[in-house]
């Protein structure tokens, strides 16, 4: 009984930590956004480390139809990090066939790296080559951020 409990602590405990499940993707709410179905329940996943344009500008149509291609329909690894953004929505990588989503949006000119949450290196050097290469926004002249984007539309909205 005891060897059985501790298993089960083992199985719960890893799942709490690493938020590591398998679940069909049955939403893209934007490039950065996804709606994966997980025991029959939708869980909102805000992509870790990335911020993609949104929306309404450039290149945010573009993120959102290259992450529906990704993984829209397909069963899909998502490994969290445990939290939760302040709009509810569990941070995480999202994997299908060894791919990273996350890494793919950045190195295809697609998404920022999220340097204000993400400290990762990795994802600051696919973020340089895709800006030398000029590769998706990046061959825009003055590509804007999406949260300088999102704060000129909070801006304008409270200078109304």
């Amino acid at each position: 009984m005891k060897k059985q409990l501790f298993i089960l602590f083992l199985i719960i405990s890893n799942f709490i930590i690493s938020q590591t499940f398998t679940g069909k993707v049955v939403g893209v709410k934007d490039g950065d956004t996804m709606v994966v179905l997980f025991e029959n329940k939708p869980i909102t996943i805000r992509l870790e480390h990335i911020d993609c344009p949104e929306k309404n500008q450039p290149f945010g149509n573009r993120a959102k139809q290259f992450a529906s291609d990704f993984c829209f329909g397909k069963t899909v690894v998502v490994i969290g990090n445990g939290k939760k953004d302040r709009n509810g929505r569990w941070i995480g990588e999202i994997f299908y066939n060894n791919q990273n989503l996350n890494k793919e949006l950045v190195r295809n000119g697609l998404a920022w790296h999220y340097r204000r949450y993400s400290k990762s290196a990795n994802y600051a050097d696919l973020e340089t080559a895709a800006r030398k290469k000029k590769v998706g926004l990046w061959r825009d002249k003055d590509p804007i951020a999406p949260w300088n984007w999102r704060k000129s539309k909070r801006n304008k909205v409270q200078n109304l």
